[in-house]
């Protein structure tokens, strides 16, 4: 039998599986546009509006409608606005049509690749972990220590920009 075909995951082949999250993804997208487009001006102060803040919005606003429904495909890339921004859109009216085939194009990009890639990380690490087990570890160390640096990184570089505006203003 085709590796492609076999049963992966609750009996169902690998292929439909990633068929599945696609199209999950791209209906959890539908969701956030017409909630936002439902609750419009509401959103600020929902508890994920007040938990976002007012400025962030602003600048997730600004880029939706700077680039309008490519922001959409292009939030698929980045995570923090993977889920905002298309609620923002929702809000802001981009035209739905032009929404739907730019959240249809990212989710039909970007979850294989996730879908594909960290299928591959999980397998290949526990392919390592039956071979050495102290090596899968290390690397596991490794990975949370360089995500903790990066998190420590990013915050620290944010606490720089907000001492300086402080003393610019």
């Amino acid at each position: 039998m085709d590796d492609f075909a076999r049963p992966f995951w609750l009996g169902l082949p690998y292929w439909l599986v990633g068929a599945i999250l696609i199209l999950a993804l791209f209906g959890a997208f539908q969701v956030y546009y017409w909630v936002g487009r439902k609750l419009g001006e509401k959103l600020y102060e929902s508890r994920i509006g007040v938990k976002l803040g007012r400025e962030r919005i602003a600048k997730i606003e600004h880029v939706v409608e700077k680039w309008g429904a490519l922001a959409v495909y292009g939030c698929f890339w980045v995570p923090m606005l993977r889920h905002t921004l298309p609620w923002v859109a929702g809000a802001l009216r981009v035209s739905y049509p032009w929404y739907v085939v730019a959240s249809a194009l990212g989710c039909l990009t970007w979850a294989p690749m996730w879908w594909f890639g960290m299928t591959a990380i999980v397998w290949g690490w526990l392919e390592l972990a039956a071979r050495s087990p102290l090596t899968a570890a290390l690397v596991a160390v490794l990975a949370v220590a360089g995500l903790a640096l990066l998190i420590v990184r990013r915050r620290r570089r944010r606490q720089r920009a907000a001492d300086e505006q402080l003393l610019v203003s």
